[in-house]
């Protein structure tokens, strides 16, 4: 690897207060960088006992719909025959398939 192009890689607590749910992981978001997008200046201190820096996130595994299960079902179905409703051509019986020919 190239020197001083990449950016510094450490551990990150990622944080959803929403649901109280934290987890401690790697990111590029622990470097001593200038603020980029996402970056915190906020620490807290971990069950290790070692202090970390923490990202706020709106949703997480904890939180999202699909992984709590709270995720809604879209009746398509109902919308499908909606559509061939209201699109269907009108058929004649020269239009019927499977005539006598």
């Amino acid at each position: 690897m190239k020197k001083d192009i990449h950016p510094t890689y450490g551990p990150v607590v990622f944080r959803d207060a929403s649901a109280g749910f934290t987890f401690l992981t790697r990111s590029t978001l622990a470097g001593d960088a200038a603020s980029g997008p996402g970056r915190s200046t906020a620490t807290i201190e971990w069950s290790d006992g070692n202090t970390y820096p923490v990202v706020d996130v709106q949703i997480s595994s904890a939180s999202h719909p699909f992984w709590t299960g709270s995720a809604r079902v879209v009746d398509t179905a109902g919308r499908v025959e909606k559509f061939r409703q209201r699109y269907a051509k009108t058929r004649t019986s020269t239009d019927s398939k499977g005539g006598n020919d």
